[in-house]
């Protein structure tokens, strides 16, 4: 519909909420909060899964990368870009990316801290 409520909008935000220290260590029983790691890779995963598959293609990740840069770079630059991160991210052969393989390529990043947005309190 191209348009979004308060509710998601908030939704949305809350995914960028950074985790305090005393938060890493609460044992919760409760539901997994919308700003954890696990949290916060599928919400990135779910932007670049256009047609929501649960895998990632080439042409899913152009469309992402076209959004991100506009005209900026060329196609070939862009499909160059694409079928490199298909190479190194694809681990089954299946010429897409998977969650399971999405983690595995930022096991190393910290996602927690480049997907958090302090806000003014």
């Amino acid at each position: 519909e191209d348009q979004v409520n308060f509710r998601g909008f908030m939704r949305t935000l809350a995914h960028f909420r950074p985790i305090e220290d005393n938060e890493k260590s609460k044992d919760q029983n409760g539901p997994e909060p919308l700003n954890s790691r696990s949290n916060k890779l599928h919400f990135a995963f779910r932007l670049y899964d256009l047609d929501k598959d649960d895998k990632i293609s080439r042409d899913e990740l152009l469309q992402v990368l076209r959004m991100m840069v506009g005209v900026n770079i060329s196609d070939e630059q862009l499909g160059s870009i694409a079928d490199r991160t298909i190479q190194e991210a694809d681990q089954d052969g299946d010429s897409a990316i998977s969650f399971a393989e999405f983690v595995k390529v930022l096991e190393k990043v910290d996602v927690e801290q480049k997907m958090s947005i302090r806000f003014l309190h």
